[in-house]
């Protein structure tokens, strides 16, 4: 059969009826097939993304990662049939300039299947016209405020009189299920304070969980507690209603002075003869004769499966297709014309788009002379980073309201601080607003800009989801954590981290590191920039670390191999001492009284396993001899996973229990960190394993 007779609706041309439809289906027979997803959504989605996606969204399909493209965020994840439709009929490139689709038919037919470009969610990086991962309720729409706000820091940044290079607007779609989880409210609220007139979120508002009617759980005023965030509230009554659906989007595009909050009455599993406006079509393959009862109600064939009719193809290509190639096109030559203006901003141009540092950006790095004081590592951190930042314009990042404790202000001339009337302010305040800030920054890391965020590193926490994510979607982004461990003293085990540091640590692909003095967080900040696909972490202290002599000690460089021998280094020695950050100068306390007695001990500073293990195994065991069994681990967080380099017979010090409310001195006393315990653990070690 050549095609599908589709009935025209609620404003809807014949063959924009039939192109909904097509939506519709594939989305049925892609979760049918796979016995797993989520049709119900699509289904009743279906009419409100066509016409986003038809007649507005500034898309070129075949250059999917055009800089001014608007972003669609389909943070209702489990929904991903319906993003990878459009990208199907929308005839998305792989790549840009390219051929090859992103989504194939067969790609649909393999929906959920072992390296399918279709998963059960949809995955930034692994298929093309996605715009971030999502899946985990609340994250997208948070992403799209950062994305939002690095738009108009770019405008600010990059746009020049009459040449706008940057003015994308951004769209997220989002379920009950989002607007239920804190970290969308918390990145409602910002967005709303930052008046983010470019953001606009598209409310499914279907009244279905899996557990069944939101009534169960959720019977706020959604419209009332976006309204108090300062947003604009649009409604439309019907999902299906076409000229309803255009007026509220063309409101949004008019609207310059805040966000947009659309709430859209649809019916999940719209069409479905029994199924409809239940769970069941939330969470369930539909069942052959459910599925033939809706496409009977669509008037679509009734045993067609993955069906595409005549025609189909052509009415994207006729709206998105054209609309989009034109659009470009006319990028480009504002693009060629912003260069030919001024070279100094074409150069600025260049390296934001190819993603690359400026030359000289490290060139003010400080070296921190030997300092038997010190600093504290989140004092010495605010000195770097800010020797950075003004060498790397298109830095940006903040705290969750604790900037003057993280030392992450910006203080540089012409920083700024990024308000609703400064978008190209360089420092974000947050608020305290943890959850939503990873995902902010993760949003801000989307649209090409070096973005961080820093809190407690207890409070890591609460930031969990969107460090996950980061690392998922390899994205270059970073995080400061402050008061690193039980040296945070009195403010009790509230505010002691001990379990944080390995829990980071077992994130895969993210880099967590935390040095031990002044020149080992500037080499650490090397590091951080060097990464082009993988998150980082600091975590820094809160007391003063001396700083290491280097002309004594061996150099911070080796900061970048994850671990390197700080001192005794010659020979194979009798015991290994290891330890990260503070702890490292218990070690220097202990290795002193072992060499004026003659022991041949070593110091290993461990400031990232995950820098570490990527090392061969040579360097690893020029390190950390194998022979060598007298080993002893330090460091205040928890023991767990510290046998790995102290060895089965080895000795940590660690945590095994929370903290206490005490100063830094009575805390160390009590929990066993003083040069003294290391110094009778090496002791142990070497009586031990004597020969």
């Amino acid at each position: 059969m050549s095609g599908a007779d589709t009935v025209a609706k609620s404003g809807f041309s014949e063959a924009e009826q039939r192109a909904i439809d097509t939506i519709r289906t594939l989305a049925i027979d892609a979760v049918q097939k796979a016995n797993s997803g989520h049709a119900g959504a699509p289904m009743g989605l279906a009419p409100v993304a066509y016409t986003l996606w038809n007649r507005y969204l500034r898309y070129d399909p075949a250059n999917p990662h055009w800089p001014n493209r608007d972003r669609f965020v389909l943070s209702c994840g489990h929904a991903s049939m319906l993003l990878y439709g459009l990208l199907h009929l929308a005839r998305v490139a792989e790549s840009d300039g390219g051929n090859a689709p992103a989504i194939t038919i067969e790609d649909i037919k393999n929906f959920r299947q072992l390296d399918s470009r279709t998963p059960g969610h949809p995955e930034y990086h692994f298929t093309t016209g996605v715009e971030t991962t999502t899946g985990p309720l609340g994250q997208g729409v948070a992403n799209s405020v950062g994305m939002a706000i690095g738009g108009r820091f770019l405008e600010k940044r990059l746009n020049k009189p009459s040449l706008p290079l940057y003015d994308f607007d951004v769209y997220a779609m989002c379920s009950d299920g989002d607007l239920m989880e804190g970290v969308a409210s918390e990145a409602a609220s910002i967005a709303g304070h930052l008046r983010l007139a470019n953001l606009c979120w598209i409310y499914d508002d279907n009244t279905v969980t899996i557990e069944g009617h939101t009534e169960l759980a959720f019977s706020e005023e959604v419209a009332a507690r976006f309204l108090a965030y300062g947003w604009q509230v649009l409604r439309v009554a019907d999902a299906n209603d076409a000229h309803a659906i255009a007026a509220a989007l063309d409101t949004f595009k008019a609207s310059h002075d805040r966000p947009t909050l659309i709430v859209v009455k649809s019916v999940i599993g719209y069409g479905a003869p029994t199924k409809q406006n239940t769970s069941k079509a939330h969470s369930d393959a539909l069942g052959e004769e459910e599925v033939r009862g809706t496409k009977r109600f669509y008037g679509w064939p009734e045993d067609a499966q993955f069906l595409v009719p005549d025609g189909v193809y052509d009415t994207f290509a006729d709206g998105i297709g054209k609309r989009g190639a034109a659009l470009f096109a006319d990028w480009q030559n504002l693009l060629t014309k912003a260069k030919e203006a001024d070279a100094t901003h074409a150069e600025e141009l260049d390296a934001f788009l190819e993603g690359r540092l400026p030359d000289g950006w490290d060139k003010d790095i400080p070296v921190f002379p030997a300092d038997a004081k010190g600093l504290a590592t989140r004092e010495s951190s605010g000195k770097v980073l800010n020797a950075i930042a003004p060498h790397v314009p298109f830095m940006l990042g903040g705290s969750a309201d604790l900037a003057p404790s993280n030392k992450t202000a910006l203080t540089f001339e012409g920083a700024g601080s990024l308000t609703p009337l400064n978008p190209g302010g360089r420092n974000v305040h947050f608020g305290v607003r943890e959850h939503a800030m990873g995902s902010i920054v993760n949003g801000l890391g989307l649209v090409g800009l070096r973005a961080y965020g820093a809190t407690f590193l207890v409070f890591a926490d609460y930031m969990r989801p969107p460090i996950r994510l980061a690392s998922l979607m390899e994205l270059p982004v970073f995080h400061v954590f402050t008061h690193d461990s039980i040296g945070v003293g009195e403010d009790g085990p509230t505010h002691q981290p001990v379990e944080q540091l390995l829990s980071l640590r077992c994130i895969p692909g993210l880099v967590t590191l935390r040095p031990a003095d002044a020149n080992e967080v500037a080499e650490a900040y090397r590091v951080i920039f060097s990464l082009k696909n993988q998150p980082a972490v600091l975590a820094l202290s809160r007391q003063p670390l001396p700083t290491v002599d280097r002309t004594v000690f061996a150099s911070a460089s080796g900061v970048a191999k994850g671990a390197y021998v700080l001192a005794g280094g010659e020979g194979t020695p009798e015991v290994i001492l290891i330890a990260s950050g503070s702890e490292v100068q218990l070690c220097v306390g202990a290795y002193e009284t072992l060499k004026a007695e003659g022991v041949k001990a070593r110091i290993v500073s461990m400031p990232s396993w995950d820098l570490f293990e990527r090392q061969d195994e040579a360097y690893r065991n020029s390190v950390l001899p194998p022979e060598v069994l007298a080993r002893v681990a330090v460091e205040q967080g928890s023991v767990i996973g510290w046998d790995r380099y102290a060895g089965s017979s080895g000795a940590i010090i660690g945590m095994s229990t929370f903290g206490a409310s005490a100063p830094i001195k009575d805390l160390q006393k009590k929990f066993g960190f003083s040069p003294e315990k290391v110094l009778q653990a090496a002791r142990d070690q070497i009586a031990r394993h004597k020969k």
